[in-house]
């Protein structure tokens, strides 16, 4: 198995802990004056200060207009539905609400999206069948 390391500027380290650590429930890892790691759902994520970048709702998926660049991961159904509990629980404004698209089709999948504390787009999308992540 691989694991995807993603990094990426944000404006706040607190914050930025407060809202992976906290509220996503990701572990930390290493971390400077001016970076920390996460464990993101299996996957590394560094977050380091800086210039943030230009994003965009550039990105036509079926009906919606999506924030691009962006970034997320894929959970199983039951996994993405305990998130968007738990976000929509703690008022987590959404780009685009909990919801299923493309019903009945092979790429159906639940998705959300949402922001970090630095404007970051994070995708979260829910699957029944992990097989089905790269379904035509």
């Amino acid at each position: 198995m691989s694991i995807f390391h993603f990094a990426f500027n944000v404006s706040d380290l607190d914050a930025t802990r407060a809202f992976y650590g906290g509220l996503l429930g990701c572990t930390e890892g290493r971390s400077t004056d001016t970076w920390v790691d996460f464990d993101f759902f299996g996957h590394q994520l560094s977050c380091h200060l800086g210039p943030l970048m230009a994003v965009e709702n550039t990105g036509r998926v079926g009906d919606h207009m999506v924030p691009m660049p962006h970034f997320g991961v894929v959970l199983e159904y039951d996994d993405w539905r305990a998130l968007a509990d738990r976000l929509s629980a703690e008022g987590v404004a959404f780009e685009l609400e909990p919801q299923t698209r493309f019903p009945g089709e092979s790429g159906e999948q639940s998705t959300m999206f949402f922001r970090d504390p630095s404007g970051n787009p994070i995708e979260v999308k829910g699957l029944a069948s992990m097989d089905r992540a790269f379904a035509r």
